[in-house]
């Protein structure tokens, strides 16, 4: 029987049932996309390779979990993206992105008699609140719920430029309403992407 493997849940529910045709397909279809991003991420063409194989293989093996109404490609990009997540965790360079983390908690701690954390959390989360819809929508997708670019571009149907901009805006608007002062909790919250606006 011919299978249209480009139809999503074709795809889905014959990789469940073990169709090799299906594995190959989506290996096919995804193995150059899947690379070009990973290398964007470790930016090492080896290292990419040996992430999207190990994404290939785990999917293999846990295809029986794959549900029905997922979008295979964002699937994909998210297990990268878990991949390359898993195997910084490994690394030793970990270590020094973990004492950045706290020397921070620490700047804070020692502030504490004049200003609490959790007020300047509060202030943070007051100025997400006040930000455009579309613009609040696509930086909590981003920052609360985990979503990278590419699936919040097709979540929300719109381009990754977009996506981007919003992101972009979110922080700057942020920048703006908290001010140089909040630099730091902002940082401890969103992780790195926020020094690209600290200039």
């Amino acid at each position: 029987m011919m299978w249209d493997f480009s139809i999503n849940s074709v795809l889905i529910d014959q990789l469940e049932k073990g169709n090799e045709k299906a594995f190959s397909f989506l290996v096919d279809n995804y193995n150059h996309r899947l690379c070009v991003y990973a290398n964007s991420l470790v930016n090492d063409k080896v290292r990419a390779q040996d992430i999207v194989q190990n994404v290939f293989i785990k999917t293999w093996e846990r295809r029986e979990m794959l549900k029905n109404n997922l979008s295979i490609k964002g699937f994909m990009y998210r297990a990268v993206h878990n991949e390359f997540i898993d195997q910084y965790r490994s690394n030793k360079s970990l270590l020094a992105l973990e004492k950045l983390y706290v020397d921070t908690i620490l700047q804070f701690e020692k502030e504490s008699e004049s200003e609490k954390i959790e007020k300047i959390m509060n202030m943070v989360m007051c100025a997400i609140n006040e930000l455009p819809p579309k613009c609040q929508q696509i930086f909590l997708l981003s920052k609360k719920e985990g979503l990278d670019n590419i699936e919040i571009a097709e979540y929300l149907e719109i381009s990754r430029k977009t996506v981007e901009n919003q992101i972009t805006k979110a922080f700057a608007i942020l920048r703006e309403k908290l001010g140089k002062k909040y630099e730091m909790i902002m940082f401890l919250v969103f992780g790195s992407e926020i020094k690209g606006l600290a200039k």
